[in-house]
């Protein structure tokens, strides 16, 4: 029987700019149902997704215990690694942070995104000491759990466009040093898809490095030309699945028609996936 404790190890594994690890991101059980069906390896969660499908925004808004029922759900209805976005931790404090990590481990969860910026949306990022007391905490709970938990540590210096561009990078690497001091496992840094940019924070990370991708991003092939081993679409899919709803209502509403749903997946397809 395979034990939470090797299904991390497995996802850990996957974590390789040989082969990167591609991650469709998903929000719900149906939507982890398909990314799965496609052969992916593991099944990440979007924070955004899941928050709109729940009725909150984005941003630390949503319920921490609605948050970890929804890991639940997403573990239960897939056979393959899960990790889960969980913004900031879902906490004020690195102490509560390690209550979310015990909690989302316990959902069945092998990994976890914690980011570095403010809960209030500003441009200003946590202090670097106070972010790796964080990373720390959520690092003690794994291992308190005996579960070598995928710590994906998110740094916004690039997303959030702090400071000056010039010094940009150098903030970014000392920031990753310090959250893989702290017991990261990897770093995961949106907002670049400059190729030199990538390849200067893959040759200085010592550890596996995320890429969000989207539209206009480096292939995969390109990305782990780089050295980049985990490539994240985000939100992305969400909201292109929330624009067909929104072109279909619209079309609805304003001529009748129903040309939006063309490409619908077929009922039947889609409820026999269901069966699991």
């Amino acid at each position: 029987m395979t034990t939470q404790h090797d299904t991390a190890q497995l996802f850990h594994s996957l974590h390789t700019p040989t082969t990167p690890l591609a991650l469709a991101n998903a929000w719900d059980a149906a939507s982890a149902r398909l990314v799965a069906s496609t052969g992916a390896r593991a099944i990440a969660t979007t924070s955004a997704g899941v928050a709109w499908g729940l009725g909150a925004a984005d941003g630390n808004h949503l319920d921490r215990d609605q948050a970890v029922a929804l890991i639940a759900r997403v573990v239960n209805s897939v056979s393959i690694p899960v990790t889960a976005d969980i913004e900031t931790g879902f906490g004020a404090t690195p102490a509560e942070v390690a209550d979310t990590v015990t909690r989302v481990i316990a959902a069945g969860a092998v990994g976890v995104n914690i980011e570095d910026g403010h809960p209030d949306g500003g441009s200003a990022l946590r202090p670097v000491a106070d972010q790796a007391e964080r990373l720390a905490a959520a690092r003690s709970a794994a291992d308190a759990a005996g579960v070598p938990l995928f710590i994906n540590a998110r740094l916004d210096t690039y997303l959030r466009a702090v400071g000056p561009q010039e010094s940009r990078l150098q903030e970014t690497l000392d920031r990753a040093r310090a959250y893989l001091d702290a017991g990261a496992s990897g770093i995961f840094v949106p907002g670049v898809t400059d190729p030199d940019t990538i390849a200067a924070l893959t040759a200085a990370i010592p550890a596996p490095v995320n890429i969000l991708v989207g539209p206009g991003a480096p292939s995969v092939p390109e990305l782990s030309e780089l050295g980049v081993a985990r490539v994240s679409l985000g939100s992305a899919v969400a909201e292109a699945a929330y624009a067909v709803a929104l072109r279909a209502a619209t079309e609805l509403a304003a001529t009748g028609t129903y040309t939006s749903l063309t490409d619908a997946i077929p009922y039947g397809d889609l409820n026999s996936l269901m069966h699991g």
